[in-house]
């Protein structure tokens, strides 16, 4: 069963995205908070997997913040945005702060539960229209995957999870998360197994 926190200012979100989880038989939302802050403050006391998290509050800390706060937990949760804000200051913010995972609002239902199950996982979830965002940064540069990189996804390819991939390659799970979120944008995907497909076909691994 995955133990969800919703952290949105708005009321009416909360209640819509609580309405829309609890169909879910393998999803229980265990509480609801109405800013970042309070969001560290519940996972202190209370076993959480997932936090979705929106990037702005009308008071307090910022999502990438709390999202920081979060991660530094002795027993982190994963950390899903779910927001209105796309910029690209917004995206590699939460990210880096160590958000695995970023949704815009208007992702349809069946989306979001399955990008939830993912998040849950630990593994990276970004909307089509983000991976596009990210796609065009990174073609603006470089779109050749890095040694690393590549080396990452021919793990990602085997089967390891990102907590077995830091491990073997002396990472952190965030550095991890990192790198695939940029192989992501190179390649134009949104999930690994599109990730390895795509590398594949490019001969890149």
């Amino acid at each position: 069963m995955i133990r969800l926190l919703l952290a949105d200012d708005h009321a009416i979100v909360r209640a819509g995205l609580r309405a829309l989880l609890d169909h879910a038989t393998d999803i229980t939302v265990v509480g609801d908070v109405a800013d970042g802050m309070a969001a560290v403050d519940f996972c202190k006391t209370t076993e959480v997997d997932l936090v979705l998290m929106d990037l702005r509050f009308r008071a307090g800390a910022s999502g990438v913040d709390a999202t920081a706060g979060l991660r530094a937990l002795p027993n982190p949760p994963n950390v899903l945005v779910v927001t209105n804000y796309d910029t690209d200051a917004d995206i590699l913010g939460a990210i880096e702060a160590g958000a695995c995972g970023y949704l815009l609002k208007d992702t349809p239902p069946e989306e979001l539960l399955g990008a939830v199950r993912s998040a849950a996982l630990g593994e990276s979830v970004l909307s089509p229209t983000i991976a596009s965002r990210l796609m065009t940064r990174v073609r603006k540069s470089d779109t050749t995957l890095s040694q690393r990189e590549i080396e990452v996804l021919r793990m990602v390819a085997r089967g390891m999870s990102n907590r077995d991939i830091a491990r073997d390659l002396f990472l952190s799970e965030l550095t991890v998360k990192s790198h695939l979120v940029h192989i992501y944008g190179k390649l134009g995907v949104r999930s690994r197994s599109a990730a390895v497909a795509e590398a594949r076909a490019l001969r890149a691994i």
